[in-house]
């Protein structure tokens, strides 16, 4: 082993020591302080309770180092020094991140620990907020997001989980009714699902401080959702329709290239006898999508982007969206699709699952089959098992398109109960990845053939 080797692992053992018990160990302290200074870094790296936009604000060069620090280099091994320098940004950011402490928790500890959680994800290669299930805020232009899934665990749901867990040890309605400490939180999923739960709850200022924080939620999540979304097709050219002859209709190239036996060499002049247009018409078949919402416990984050992400499709032509939402009762929330806020509002989160109540709502939507599509999300731990299993089936034998999801989150992750996924499987109609990307595909498929 050498010299190299030896001061890494001064510097993660210091890492674990500091994981599972907050007290210093003088040795291991002592000896990261000297590696620390021999690589001409600051001290502040060591301090658990600096964050690390505060490093970063005092030394501005370190921020282009912590971005990608985890992602694998790809033209090899980094020298001795650049592994040792690499060792301590990252044990940084992991201390920050995953030692949370115990007792209650300030708006102030909460949004530190989302920014030091946004360097993480930075760190793995992704935008901040992305492994977390925020749809990655930010992120366009630049280089394509990497496969977090060979460089790391699925760490997204165990962040996700520390947040949620900071979020509970906060004083919510205490933080919510001081217009200064709510100014300071960044909203999250975790932070959305404990308001929705909460929202009964509160009043004055504190329910127009959460309102606040749930509206700018929905917008940059939506923001993101709809970069996916735009560009579809409205509809397939329509042939039977002829073209309008109107002159922004002229094909310019194919009426050169019709004529061109009537070129004339001597004068070199080209002869028009007809004028070719293009057809624009398309066929105006309106879709039908119709979206059910498990709202149960488990199921939130789907709940808030599934609401926005109707409210998308909600604005495109010719695309006709209905939004259903059950637990152990049904709610139909098309005549608030267009706006997920006022959705979200409306919303109970929480209960058991009954979706046979939503049934009930779904099938006389579905008026035309072949133009109709039904999405199905929820983990389909149900009541009435083999009862609802039979009406998604006949669903799908009726010609309309049934697209069965177990959640709709960023990271994709969400069990399903395995009898629901066999035979969904058998049916031809087999559970989705709960990846809203994957869904998104799906529905533009479906609308656009």
């Amino acid at each position: 082993m050498n010299a190299n080797d030896n001061r890494r692992q001064v510097l993660y053992w210091r890492l674990l020591a500091r994981l599972f018990d907050p007290e210093e160990q003088a040795s291991l302290e002592s000896a990261s302080v000297a590696v620390v200074e021999d690589l001409g870094l600051p001290t502040a790296l060591l301090d658990p309770g600096a964050s690390v936009d505060a490093i970063v604000q005092r030394h501005p060069e370190l921020a282009a180092e912590f971005a990608g620090l985890m992602v694998p280099d790809r033209d090899g091994e980094r020298d001795g020094d650049a592994e040792v320098r690499r060792a301590a940004l990252a044990s940084k950011v992991l201390l920050n991140v995953f030692a949370t402490g115990a007792g209650n928790v300030t708006a102030g500890q909460l949004s530190q620990w989302q920014s030091d959680a946004g360097w993480l994800e930075r760190a793995l290669g992704a935008q901040p907020g992305e492994l977390r299930g925020r749809s990655g805020r930010g992120g366009s232009g630049g280089a394509p997001t990497p496969e977090l899934g060979t460089l790391v665990p699925d760490i997204g749901p165990d962040l996700a989980d520390l947040e949620a867990d900071l979020v509970n040890r906060m004083r919510l309605r205490e933080v919510l009714a001081d217009p200064t400490l709510a100014a300071q939180l960044t909203p999250s999923m975790s932070l959305i699902e404990q308001l929705l739960r909460d929202k009964n709850n509160l009043s004055g200022v504190a329910l127009r401080n959460a309102k606040s924080l749930i509206r700018r939620f929905v917008d940059e999540v939506a923001e993101v959702l709809r970069t996916q979304v735009e560009k579809a097709s409205v509809g397939a050219i329509d042939r039977s329709v002829p073209p309008k002859r109107v002159y922004r209709n002229l094909d310019l190239n194919r009426t050169i290239w019709k004529n061109l036996v009537n070129w004339s060499p001597e004068e070199e002049r080209l002869y028009v006898d007809q004028l070719y247009y293009r057809q624009t018409a398309r066929k105006n078949t309106p879709q039908r999508l119709i979206a059910v919402v498990d709202q149960s416990g488990s199921m939130v984050d789907s709940m808030v982007n599934c609401a926005i992400l109707a409210s998308i499709f909600a604005g495109l032509p010719k695309v006709d969206v209905h939004l259903i939402a059950y637990d152990t009762q049904a709610l139909d929330l098309t005549p608030w699709v267009h706006d997920p806020f006022e959705t979200l509002l409306r919303t109970n989160l929480g209960g058991g699952n009954d979706g046979m109540v939503a049934m009930g709502l779904t099938q006389p939507k579905i008026a035309e089959p072949r133009n109709t599509v039904v999405v199905w999300i929820s983990d389909f731990y149900e009541t009435r098992v083999e009862q609802l299993f039979e009406s998604m089936a006949a669903i799908h034998r009726s010609g309309a398109k049934f697209i069965p999801v177990g959640s709709v989150t960023s990271g994709g992750r969400g069990a399903v109960n395995p009898w629901f996924r066999e035979r969904f499987k058998d049916l031809g109609t087999p559970v989705i990845s709960g990846h809203i990307g994957k869904l998104v595909h799906e529905l533009k498929t479906f609308l656009t053939s």
